[in-house]
């Protein structure tokens, strides 16, 4: 394939996707997409992550319950769509830090953000990060905030080389033996 005509294609198909507001309808193609990531997250970690319920997860998108609640008029869920299809979605929420040697800031932290397998390396999930930022940002967010798995190599890459985030702390963790 000549390379103008893939660009006209990657072009009609990055036109073709819809970036929107969630709702209730879209809890089974977002439920669907969280599995794919659930399951990549389980072979990555299998001692911390776990596939939760279909149910519980369909629920909680239908229900509006994916945000903790004091967020609740602080959060977005944004999916990505084409042809009437859920392909990706994001959840976002404003915070400010706890922390008190912390300056006084706002985050927009992105708690998730998925692409179904077929859809990806596409410009999906920049799209979606874009527009949750883009949201943070008329919410009043000085920074965008979000966490990966050390071992999800494919993720740190976008993040960091694609979408331009930074390191900036660490978490650790010890398994306590009883």
């Amino acid at each position: 394939m000549d390379l103008k005509i893939l660009a006209m294609t990657d072009l009609s198909y990055q036109a073709a996707i819809e970036i929107r507001p969630a709702v209730p309808e879209d809890a089974g193609g977002i439920t669907a997409i969280f599995f794919e990531s659930a399951e990549n997250h389980v072979e990555l970690d299998p001692e911390r992550y776990s596939t939760p319920a279909s149910e519980t997860i369909s629920t909680r998108y239908r229900e509006g319950q994916q945000h903790p609640p004091h967020t609740d008029s602080k959060s977005i869920t944004l999916v990505a769509e084409l042809s009437g299809e859920v392909v990706g979605f994001i959840d976002g929420r404003i915070e400010q830090s706890s922390d008190a040697m912390h300056r006084e800031m706002t985050y927009c932290h992105i708690s998730e953000i998925a692409v179904r397998h077929g859809h990806r390396n596409q410009g999906i999930g920049g799209r979606l990060l874009q527009a949750a930022e883009d949201w943070g940002r008329t919410m009043g967010a000085e920074f965008a905030s979000l966490d990966f798995h050390n071992e999800n190599t494919r993720a740190a890459w976008f993040y960091r080389w694609r979408m331009g985030y930074r390191p900036a702390s660490t978490t650790a963790i010890k398994r306590l033996k009883p």
